[in-house]
């Protein structure tokens, strides 16, 4: 890769805007143990590596946690030491002599780049040197990478990528399954309804999170064969379970936890960011179109600042990947700093709220429920590749 230019300028000058950001709580030294170790994918963004070095010190600043940044050496250094200005941070940079890009075919580039910064980065979340890791690169290897590299929990088949969504009430909708598996059964969106509403209530902070069955009516008998044989399943499996759910109701507050496969899921979520941009678009041409309108502007700045903050991506800290035997956060290949710092955020609630341990005890209760097949040897399709 050719490093990118004006790394270290664009870092200092981002960093200084965000001079104003509350310290972290006098706090912690910047070697104590206490510091949750969480890893960075410093190759991922769109303008890699500059706002993950800008959301890293940032993050250290704010959070109790030490960074990991994973990614070439020679690339990294002289950035994260310009950024510094020789000010001390607790991030340590882990050397990957490559990196995977957006324009890289996820399918290839898992097993051809081995010592890639996310392939490498997973790889210290597996053997325990790190509690999480977050990537804002390409999404698809970012899923195929952990799931090599980190298998997935007892009880669950296949992992789930998780969107979560601003409402009305303020308090956020997560969608799963958004991306990662294309075709599911009723069994896959049972397991998703499980990991949904653990991480919605270890790490959203959502007491009693009701869980919907995304279909195209509220009546039971709404929908296609998929939904028609989850309902069932959803019933009595110790989760707050509400019922079909619309497309609605992804934003008016009624449904915290909205499962689906992962193809709906994906139209659902490219649709509302088309829609959030066209609002956002046409608001601001509404506000600019005249002089009246402009003052009216300058009076409502605060507002308007609100409102895109609620609809920013940034703030949310990214997807977790669900069902893996580890904490793995995909953010967006745009990401600026704060949201690297917001990702870095999450995977330390996530690890922290210790959800996959719930996750597989949940699931283990449910399998035990189940009739089981003939007695017989099958493979371990959960185990982690090196």
């Amino acid at each position: 890769m050719n490093p990118r230019t004006g790394t270290r300028k664009t870092v200092r000058s981002r960093l200084a805007q965000l001079g104003a950001q509350p310290s972290a709580p006098a706090t912690l030294p910047i070697d104590s143990p206490e510091r949750i170790a969480i890893v960075l994918d410093a190759m991922g963004s769109d303008k890699s590596p500059a706002p993950e070095i800008a959301g890293a010190i940032l993050a250290c600043k704010l959070l109790p946690v030490r960074v990991l940044l994973t990614g070439p050496e020679d690339v990294l250094r002289p950035a994260l030491d310009a950024a510094l200005r020789g000010e001390e941070a607790a991030i340590e940079i882990v050397h990957a002599s490559e990196w995977i890009s957006m324009e890289d075919k996820a399918a290839t580039s898992v097993r051809s780049k081995r010592d890639s910064s996310m392939r490498v980065g997973l790889k210290l979340v597996r053997e325990k040197k790190a509690a999480g890791f977050f990537s804002a690169g390409n999404t698809g290897a970012a899923m195929a990478t952990a799931k090599m590299v980190l298998g997935a929990l007892n009880g669950v088949d296949r992992p789930a990528l998780a969107a979560i969504l601003p409402t009305v009430t303020g308090v956020p909708c997560t969608l799963l399954d958004v991306g990662a598996n294309v075709d599911c059964n009723a069994q896959n969106l049972q397991q998703f309804a499980v990991m949904g509403q653990m991480y919605a209530r270890s790490v959203l902070k959502i007491s009693k999170p009701r869980v919907g069955l995304f279909s195209i009516g509220e009546e039971e008998s709404k929908g296609n064969a998929l939904t028609h044989e989850t309902f069932p399943l959803l019933k009595d499996i110790g989760i707050n379970f509400i019922g079909n759910v619309e497309g609605r109701d992804l934003f008016n507050g009624t449904v915290h936890v909205v499962v689906c496969d992962g193809f709906v899921g994906n139209v659902a979520l490219k649709t509302t960011e088309g829609l959030a941009k066209l609002v956002r678009e046409l608001l601001r041409e509404s506000l600019t179109s005249t002089v009246t309108a402009k003052v009216g502007a300058m009076l409502s700045k605060q507002a308007f600042n609100e409102f895109k903050k609620r609809l920013d991506y940034s703030e949310y800290g990214g997807a977790p990947l669900l069902g893996v035997r580890g904490v793995c956060i995909v953010g967006h290949g745009s990401s600026n700093e704060r949201a690297i710092m917001n990702g870095i955020r999450v995977a330390a609630e996530f690890a922290q709220a210790e959800i996959n341990v719930q996750i597989e005890e949940q699931l283990a209760t449910i399998a035990a429920k189940r009739p089981q097949p003939e007695a017989g040897l099958s493979p371990d399709h959960n185990a982690p590749l090196n």
